[in-house]
């Protein structure tokens, strides 16, 4: 069973570290700093084997060499970002099928972010490390990428499962929720009710993630662009998609 222990980093990020205690081997995901990394390793008497990156960021790739040097660990990185993330190992492309420490894992391309932003999923394990593409109540600004690609790379993660468990790369979630207060919502219970456990983890200083897709799907405002009564709720029906996914984030640019 492969363990998963998460890493408070930097001021609001989340590094994620891997163990299969079958094969022994370690993986960090989104090594923003490399000493809470070394400092949980070795704590847990582990050696890290693997990096994964999900895009070039520096609260993301910062502690990629300080662990190379240490352990000696393979680095996989988007190729996308080949001129930004340096000393890598293996380039990953959409669809590329690859081994997270004796997992089947699956790259989805989510442009948006950054231009070459990457996902991994792993189906069975049914979770996904979604970076800055998809956080709980929220999504990443778009830096390098277009409105249409970022709602594009949403629609890859909205097929997944709905007990898909998402582990992103941030704890935005109560800025998030108190966006999403701002909004006109036809189901007000349900967000309120989540909005209140979020409330309870932070208060005891708990992380809010990971977090099920399945509830997302109905209460994260960037995941609603096809549901039309959102969408009335709001005034704005007459929108398309894309137009909807984009009206959302520049409001929230704007909070």
């Amino acid at each position: 069973m492969t363990q998963i222990e998460i890493i408070k980093a930097l001021s609001d990020n989340y590094i994620y570290i891997l163990h299969n205690p079958i094969n022994k081997q370690t993986a960090v995901i989104d090594p923003g700093e490399a000493h809470p990394v070394i400092d949980l390793l070795e704590k847990k008497g582990w050696k890290l084997s693997h990096i994964f990156n999900t895009h070039h960021h520096e609260d993301h790739i910062g502690g990629n060499q300080k662990l190379i040097d240490k352990y000696n660990c393979k680095l996989i990185a988007p190729k996308y970002d080949q001129n930004r993330i340096h000393n890598c190992d293996h380039y990953v492309l959409d669809g590329d099928e690859i081994d997270i420490i004796g997992n089947k894992g699956q790259v989805f391309y989510t442009p948006g972010h950054t231009i070459g932003h990457i996902c991994y999923y792993i189906e069975s394990l049914k979770i996904l490390f979604s970076g800055d593409t998809l956080f709980r109540l929220g999504c990443g600004r778009i830096f390098e990428g277009t409105f249409e690609q970022m709602k594009d790379s949403l629609d890859k993660i909205l097929n997944l499962p709905d007990d898909t468990l998402v582990y992103c790369g941030h704890e935005y979630t109560m800025s998030n929720a108190n966006f999403c207060k701002s909004l006109v919502y036809n189901n007000d219970e349900e967000l309120d009710a989540s909005i209140l456990e979020i409330r309870n983890l932070r208060d005891e200083e708990k992380p809010t993630i990971p977090f099920f897709l399945g509830q997302e799907k109905k209460l994260n405002p960037f995941l609603r662009y096809n549901d039309i009564n959102f969408k009335i709720a709001n005034n704005i029906q007459k929108l398309n998609s894309v137009e909807t996914f984009k009206y959302f984030r520049k409001l929230k640019d704007n909070y």
